[in-house]
């Protein structure tokens, strides 16, 4: 599988010089890249920042409150952190969500109750809204689950510098979803600002995240 880098994102660059990030394909072992780290110039996030902010656009999903969810204005959280993966994912997205979760039980209530986290699936044919509410339950109920046609998701996923590589069959007749899995930070505007890569600590979430509701005023 081949892990789809995230093209054309300018970074601030970290005096001194850049950290291994990991962009993963799918619920595989991540391909390393080197790209720059986050900004030396005030910003103060751990995670990437975006030089460039990703314009989330104006895409209504399917939530897994059985509900319409418009990207833009579904949410009045002023923090909405977004991620792609599935539940069928063995490990990757699991891991990643449940680390999410663990981040926002450590930051305090005031922060908690701005951010909204999404999952957007990649694999709209399994995960349909109920199958979401019950896989997100168990980790956070207060995270919602976004699907629909695969053209929508793939139009958010390419605003957003995500690739979805498409379907892997398995030798037991089952498939993987190939993906980067990337998390990424949009502040009131719904503009991604800061990304996170697969492997991030759980003390770097929680420090970012509630310095990006911070700074939302």
């Amino acid at each position: 599988m081949v892990a789809g880098q995230n093209g054309g994102v300018n970074r601030r660059l970290l005096a001194g010089g850049a950290l291994l990030l990991a962009l993963l394909a799918g619920c595989t072992p991540p391909a390393t890249v080197t790209v720059p780290s986050a900004s030396a110039t005030g910003s103060g996030y751990l995670g990437a920042e975006l030089t460039t902010p990703y314009q989330l656009p104006d895409v209504t999903l399917q939530a897994s409150t059985g509900k319409d969810f418009s990207l833009r204005t579904g949410s009045t959280a002023p923090v909405l952190v977004l991620y792609f993966g599935y539940t069928n994912c063995p490990d990757i997205c699991l891991g990643t969500l449940t680390d999410l979760a663990s981040a926002l039980n450590r930051v305090p209530e005031d922060v908690r109750a701005k951010i909204q986290v999404a999952l957007i699936t990649v694999d709209p044919e399994r995960d349909t809204p109920t199958v979401m509410a019950d896989y997100l339950e168990r980790i956070d109920p207060d995270f919602i689950g976004l699907t629909g046609d695969m053209d929508r998701i793939e139009k958010v996923a390419a605003a957003v510098g995500v690739a979805i590589e498409g379907v892997e069959q398995r030798p037991d007749g089952g498939y993987d979803v190939n993906h980067t899995a990337q998390v990424i930070g949009f502040n009131a505007g719904r503009e991604g600002v800061v990304v996170w890569t697969q492997g991030t600590p759980i003390a770097t979430y929680r420090a970012d995240l509630e310095r990006l509701v911070r700074q939302q005023g």
